[in-house]
């Protein structure tokens, strides 16, 4: 044995060891391999049985979808012929509206008595079996309705929380004359006896002379199918799914997620949620509960002596809450692999003898795969240890020696990033001093800001919209708390915090800022200009935060001219999705050689500036996918690009 772990090399240990390892259990194989195909044929077939039952189920919902699918496009004939009557009846009640205010202009009638007329004829016309005509103010205050006249339903919600009535007034005060409308909502109507929300389509038109808005409406389901065509069809369906044999005995079924049986042979219509195998579990629920699966449990019918094991497959179909479940007895299962026991067994002694020669002759060639790449490992290793930190192992395959190659080409990559990895570990370290820094410097300036903005709310409160200095105070109190988002967001710069985005004004935001800056003592002697574009979109960004990098640049920009100049701050249309901030300075420039380091972090050519300015502008624009770029020549000022998306993308 010494002789074998000392002497020999890996090729010839592992003909010594494996050899005999596969000879002498060949004979011992040969014995039980027939024990052990049976049961392979036996997994074989049942695999086979349950990828049928699997078929069977994928079957059913395709044919379930298929219905469904066909009857969605007849409902939404349907459902454009229901516009068009509602249509229809929307501009008849409009004229019928139009032709009692002529009455009205002609003399011939008060208007009392045309708007008493006109509510007359419009509540006497019915739409459908429940629908119905109403005409309502553009503040939501009915003015004819056949149950709520005279209520005010502008609050008025859809089963959704949807503010349904607002969106239609909304819509009629912005519509063309002659311009017909539609909504549709889910509304529940106790009255009618509704036990869940039915949906409901409503054309209107806006009748600007009385301020009314003219409205038909009717339940979808009322018109949108012929309810004995569809139940025959749906007949049809079910008599196709019950005709399915699945062996044997087995058959095809159907139930809500409720438990009740929508298609079975003998229990169709009855509930069995709480239905119990022969093991006294609760197998209904079980498959109701997860929707789509496998379930196997044992079953005797009123004919069978003993319980036979059964297994289901059963699949979720959302559109109407059904479980699909094909399921078989195992014992028809393994009818074909009693048959082919027999051959098998015969079979197994003439593999033995086969199996044995081919087996030696892969444990030769075995080994030579396996020696072969550690050769090779060992060749790179020693290189690299020489210091040849290029060389890399070829990999192929994916076993565990191709992922001790890869692993020791990851280590040798490693190695070659220690440099820049101290590096970074040198960055993370200033990061790490500036988060103390920013706890302490947090805690003192919240301190006293909190004491500004308390006495900034108490001034604020004593006076009025009107006094002079309410807009001084109101901005004291807006630039103390954006003070304290700056402060906060210094103390969390190292965690990237994200930005809260709404659609915002850019012009609007950059006057603003501007008006504000402008007053600064930085910026005196400068002469700020705009030229800000007219077709600007609303952009997503978070205000405070671009406030915040506004504010930095056009102070950077004050601070290049101590003497006086001129900024202009100008915006523009990049493309369909982005938008650009421009801020030209003549002031004094930036060298060349600071310009790569401009945005590290505490990088700063100013006496007391603390680097962290452009910095944190920087991770602003980054965080809301945009870009920042500054073209600067000593001596003739410089240009910051801003360039922010419309809408930002979640990545």
């Amino acid at each position: 044995m010494n002789f074998i772990n000392n002497k020999l090399k890996l090729r010839g240990k592992l003909l010594v060891l494996v050899l005999p390892l596969v000879i002498i259990p060949i004979f011992v194989v040969a014995a039980v391999i027939g024990l052990i195909a049976n049961q392979q044929a036996y997994l074989g077939i049942t695999k086979t049985s349950k990828d049928d039952l699997q078929h069977l189920s994928s079957f059913c919902i395709d044919l379930l979808n298929s219905h469904y699918q066909q009857f969605q496009v007849y409902k939404l004939d349907k459902t454009r012929n229901l516009n068009n009557e509602l249509s229809t009846l929307a501009s008849l009640s409009y004229d019928l509206v139009e032709n009692e205010q002529e009455l009205y202009a002609q003399g011939k009638i008060d208007l009392k008595t045309a708007k008493r007329e006109a509510r007359q004829v419009l509540k006497k016309t019915n739409v459908g079996e429940t629908g119905y005509i109403y005409a309502m103010t553009s503040r939501g205050v009915l003015q004819a309705h056949i149950a709520r006249e005279g209520e005010n339903v502008f609050d008025e919600r859809d089963e959704n929380g949807r503010y349904f009535i607002r969106e239609m007034c909304a819509a009629a005060r912005a519509s063309k004359p002659g311009e017909t409308l539609f909504i549709t909502y889910p509304w529940r109507n106790a009255v009618l006896g509704d036990k869940k929300p039915r949906t409901k389509v409503v054309a209107y038109r806006y009748f600007r002379k009385w301020d009314w808005i003219i409205a038909a409406g009717s339940y979808l389901d009322e018109t949108a199918g012929d309810v004995a065509f569809e139940r025959q069809s749906f007949e049809k369906l079910k008599e196709r799914i019950r005709a399915k044999k699945v062996g044997a005995t087995g058959y095809i079924f159907c139930m809500d997620s409720k438990g009740t049986f929508t298609i079975h042979p003998d229990s169709e219509g009855k509930n069995l949620i709480n239905a119990r195998d022969s093991n006294g579990n609760r197998f209904i629920k079980e498959m109701c509960t997860k929707k789509s699966g496998w379930i196997r449990y044992p079953w005797k019918n009123s004919t069978d002596s003993a319980a036979r094991m059964k297994i289901v497959r059963y699949d979720y179909f959302e559109p109407w809450d059904w479980i699909v479940a094909v399921g078989s007895y195992e014992d028809e299962f393994y009818q074909e692999a009693n048959k082919i026991k027999t051959h098998i067994l015969f079979s197994m002694a003439l593999l033995a003898l086969i199996v044995g020669a081919v087996a030696t002759a892969l444990v030769f060639w075995a080994s030579n795969i396996i020696t072969r790449p550690i050769t090779h490992m060992m060749s790179v290793i020693t290189r690299v240890k020489r210091g040849n930190l290029d060389e890399r192992m070829v990999v192929s395959g994916e076993d565990e020696l191709a992922e001790m190659g890869s692993a020791f080409n990851r280590m040798t990559d490693i190695i070659q990033r220690n440099k820049a990895i101290e590096s970074n570990l040198a960055q993370q370290g200033k990061m790490a001093s500036l988060g103390v820094l920013s706890s302490g410097v947090a805690h003192e300036i919240n301190n006293p800001l909190g004491v500004i903005l308390g006495y900034a709310g108490y001034l604020e409160s004593k006076m009025g919209d009107d006094d002079p200095n309410y807009q001084y105070i109101h901005e004291i109190k807006r630039e103390s708390k954006r003070c304290k988002k700056i402060v906060q967001d210094l103390l969390s710069y190292a965690r990237t915090p994200r930005p809260t985005l709404e659609l915002t004004d850019l012009n609007d935001l950059l006057q603003q800022i501007i008006d504000f800056a402008a007053n600064h003592t930085d910026m005196r002697g400068i002469t700020i200009s705009t030229t800000l574009a007219n077709n600007l979109p609303l952009v997503e960004l978070d205000g405070d935060q671009m406030r915040q990098v506004a504010i930095n640049l056009i102070l950077n920009a004050g601070g290049a001219m101590p003497d006086g100049g001129g900024l202009t701050v100008s915006t523009e249309v990049v493309d369909s999705t982005h938008v650009r901030i421009i801020f030209s300075d003549s002031g004094c420039g930036i060298p060349a050689e600071s310009l790569e380091k401009i945005f590290e972090p505490f990088y700063t050519t100013k006496a007391r500036g603390t680097g962290l300015g452009l910095a944190i502008t920087r991770q602003i624009i980054e965080q809301h996918h945009g870009e920042i770029h500054i073209d600067s020549v000593a001596g003739r000022g410089t240009r910051v690009t801003v360039t922010l998306p419309i809408e930002r993308e979640e990545l």
